[in-house]
């Protein structure tokens, strides 16, 4: 029901003043001249938030249509609160301002839209506080939720909040990240005088008595602990997931009409490679050992290396989840989210179906869906994870009975002892509540180098999968299947190296299958022309001959 409103007026004025020096207004003799004086509109408006009574007055139409159609429109916006008495305030709120600033009569369209989303009126909504509106509905994982809203924490509040959304820039936006581009360039140089300070805090001063010594290292400590810590810097992928979250709500406010343009789209930035996974050889290794060197932030163990560690871990009660993430490509938050329920052992093929993972909101564990739709998917396992599986379901039924008959005598003995948690979980703690996610990749970390194997993270073991499907014969398009990828592009960045380094190993094992009496005509060696005369000439040819390389190969 719209609001009651008093009615408008159109009413002609002029300027003439009387002898006092007063204005005529409608005494002026000269009001009956159609050319003398100008069309005014007059329209009460709703009172402020103190109750106080607003007018709203323009004058200067030239003709009766042109202040018709202006009050109309004012009708028509305030027509828009209907009852509520706080969007009728909101309403007049935005006439008083359009009064103040001599701008023109909004669209009511685009009144009532701003009305509908809880924005304000007035146009001038600034970042931070759309942003603050974008995230509080947001509907996407948690994990997700918990970026967007560092991004917006520490970048996007600090160098765009106060802006106003409706006048946010390309410029604007790229002066951000010149910003950090420079607060990168200060943290590393920072970083690089902290590291030079923490090595003259590992040696004493040259020629200096003991008592000297420990005096001037203590004097170099006392200047390391006054200099910044070492920090990280915001590096190519990190600005690139900056710019995406800005992008998103910014899309939003353009579906919700509140602006037109993006300009985070447009604001150019340096390409984010992906990391290439790549195999731990032994060259890889070897360097490792001595310099300490990680070649890739990927890193992938070879068969052999894979099959060390999970003989190291087969007696570990968390070994199941570790073979499944190694031979199938679960993520962490899968792996720990599998239930029971979708463990299909007894059919042919035999399958998990992952629909859950165990996700970390800060520290809590939270179960969510897969990460995206084409992660909730069944993946096919072989008989010997269906082996791995049952007997970790034996042992859990034997830990579950262990547990309760142990709770059963400390709650005789007074202790307030819960029996074992059925989450229906194939991992769990060892009450059967659900597995901490840290808890996977401590344990991992321990037995790995336990077993003194090249170092590689938990995520790790999801990538050695692809790289077990390269070994069996399997393709790129048979990885981003196994890994359940959406599409091949994201497979091929990250494995395409690996599967190169595959491709020459198996190569040559390919070639090495073939048995030969004697190499191949191609790989024999150049005939050499022998001189007819001499024998000293001849000498280098028949040692040849004699040395038995043309019959290495048998």
């Amino acid at each position: 029901m719209p609001s009651a409103r008093r009615a408008g007026s159109i009413t002609k004025r002029c300027e003439c003043r009387g002898p006092d020096g007063k204005l005529l207004g409608k005494a002026c003799p000269q009001l009956s001249k159609k050319s003398h004086g100008s069309l005014s509109l007059r329209q009460e408006l709703p009172p402020d938030a103190d109750g106080k009574r607003r007018i709203f007055r323009r004058t200067g139409y030239g003709s009766v249509k042109d202040a018709s159609a202006d009050l109309s429109r004012l009708q028509a916006i305030l027509d828009l609160p209907g009852d509520d008495l706080d969007e009728q305030r909101r309403v007049g709120d935005l006439l008083a301002d359009v009064v103040a600033r001599r701008a023109a009569i909004p669209p009511a369209a685009d009144v009532q839209r701003k009305l509908g989303v809880g924005v304000p009126l007035d146009g001038k909504m600034t970042v931070a506080e759309w942003l603050d509106r974008w995230m509080a509905n947001k509907k996407t994982r948690v994990t997700t939720n918990r970026g967007y809203a560092s991004h917006i924490r520490v970048h996007l509040k600090p160098a765009l909040g106060h802006l106003r959304l409706d006048r946010l820039s390309v410029g604007h936006v790229q002066a951000m990240f010149d910003g950090i581009n420079d607060r990168n360039d200060v943290i590393a140089a920072e970083n690089a005088a902290r590291s030079e300070q923490a090595a003259r805090c590992k040696r004493g001063k040259p020629g200096a008595p003991k008592a000297g010594e420990r005096a001037h290292l203590a004097a170099e400590r006392a200047k390391l602990e006054g200099m910044p810590p070492f920090r990280r810097v915001t590096g190519p992928s990190t600005k690139q997931a900056i710019r995406r979250t800005l992008r998103a709500a910014l899309n939003r406010a353009i579906g919700e009409q509140l602006i037109t343009f993006n300009a985070a789209a447009h604001v150019e930035l340096e390409t984010a490679a992906r990391p290439k996974g790549l195999l731990w050889t032994d060259e890889r290794v070897e360097r490792w050992r001595v310099t300490g060197e990680i070649p890739s932030p990927v890193m992938v163990w070879t068969p052999e290396q894979l099959g060390a560690f999970l003989d190291a871990a087969e007696g570990h009660r968390l070994y199941a989840g570790y073979h499944l993430i190694a031979y199938h490509g679960l993520r962490r938050g899968e792996g720990v989210g599998q239930g029971w329920t979708d463990c299909h052992l007894d059919v042919r093929p035999p399958r998990v179906d992952v629909t859950t993972e165990l996700v970390v909101d800060g520290w809590k564990p939270v179960e969510t869906a897969p990460k995206t739709d084409g992660s909730a998917a069944s993946v096919m396992i072989d008989r010997g994870t269906v082996v791995v599986l049952r007997e970790h379901r034996a042992r859990q039924a034997a830990e579950r009975e262990a547990w309760n008959a142990r709770a059963a005598r400390e709650r005789a003995e007074g202790d307030d002892t819960a029996d074992w948690t059925d989450t229906g979980k194939v991992l769990a703690a060892e009450d059967g509540t659900w597995l901490h996610p840290d808890v996977l990749s401590r344990e991992f970390k321990r037995i790995a180098e336990a077993a003194g194997l090249p170092p590689i993270n938990l995520r790790d073991l999801r990538h050695g999968a692809a790289a077990l499907v390269k070994a069996g014969g399997g393709d790129l398009h048979d990885a981003k299947t196994k890994l359940r990828h959406s599409t091949i592009t994201l497979t091929s960045d990250t494995y395409m190296a690996l599967f190169t380094e595959y491709e020459e190993e198996l190569t040559e094992k390919s070639a090495a299958a073939v048995p030969r009496a004697r190499r191949a005509q191609s790989e024999a060696p150049s005939p050499v022309a022998v001189p007819e005369a001499g024998p000293a000439a001849s000498q280098p040819a028949s040692a040849d001959v004699d040395s038995g390389h043309g019959t290495r190969d048998r």
